[in-house]
């Protein structure tokens, strides 16, 4: 552990030593330089590039996979919400903007901060401490001996608010994520857990449930129907009725499981 100090800001914090990789994405070129020149006393950030627009960033997020991204929401073309909706795995994401009529979407999406222009170097200070602090929690889990993956035959109990379930794994058809909770669907029941997509990710039987997309998990002794979908994905419909989207970066993963 190291510890670093910005004398614009007079603000202490506690770093771990490790690098991160961040991407600025602007389509303002004066932003993006000064965001650059923001970050310098950050010596724990290593700017690997600049990205102008959504599709822009898409192909240096490929190249680099970077840890950490500074995202403008409004840009020419794609959002920077549409522009992680085509994400399969998201980066930490600190939103760049300066309209704050945002900041409430982009905690549904588990940003990081939301941080208003013009940027000033205590704010940032700030948004690097939470950036370090989520890391450092994201460290601990995975430092903790690995758990078993469960079966589609497993119980697992789900509880939302006062009422709770013991439910067969194979009787759950989808998982959706919301923020930083997900949907639960099986029966006629949709309750919500706090728990993280990525998370029951890690536990699901990889033969039985498939990571979709960045915000769904679905049960392939579910799938009823699939659909070719726009720019290369799939629609597949499930027994209970929902619809479900599968990116383009799932879907000849998904063609190769469900294919004799």
């Amino acid at each position: 552990m190291i510890t670093t100090y910005s004398p614009k800001s007079e603000y202490l914090l506690t770093v771990n030593s490790n690098q991160m990789k961040a991407l600025i994405i602007d389509d303002e070129r004066l932003a993006r330089q000064e965001l650059r020149h923001l970050l310098q006393p950050f010596t724990e950030i290593e700017v690997v590039d600049e990205a102008q627009n959504a599709d822009d960033a898409l192909q240096k997020i490929d190249q680099y996979q970077p840890d950490l991204i500074f995202l403008d929401i409004q840009m020419p073309g794609k959002s920077g919400f549409e522009m992680l909706e085509l994400l399969d795995k998201v980066p930490m994401v600190i939103f760049t903007t300066a309209y704050d009529e945002y900041a409430i979407r982009a905690f549904e999406v588990s940003a990081i901060d939301y941080l208003l222009k013009p940027i000033n170097q205590e704010r940032l200070a700030e948004s690097i401490k939470k950036i370090h602090e989520h890391k450092a929690a994201m460290d601990a889990q995975q430092s903790e001996a690995p758990q078993s993956r469960l079966s589609a035959e497993d119980r697992v109990f789900v509880k939302d608010g006062e009422r709770c379930w013991f439910v067969k794994l194979s009787d759950i058809r989808l998982f959706e994520s919301e923020g930083n909770y997900v949907r639960v669907y099986f029966d006629r029941f949709k309750p919500l857990i706090h728990r993280s997509l990525n998370a029951l990710d890690e536990r699901l039987d990889e033969k039985a449930f498939f990571r979709a997309s960045r915000k769904h998990i679905l049960n392939l002794h579910w799938v009823e129907a699939i659909e070719p979908y726009f720019n290369g994905g799939l629609i597949v419909t499930l027994k209970g009725g929902e619809k479900v989207e599968i990116s383009r970066r799932q879907a000849a993963r998904f063609k190769d499981m469900m294919s004799l």
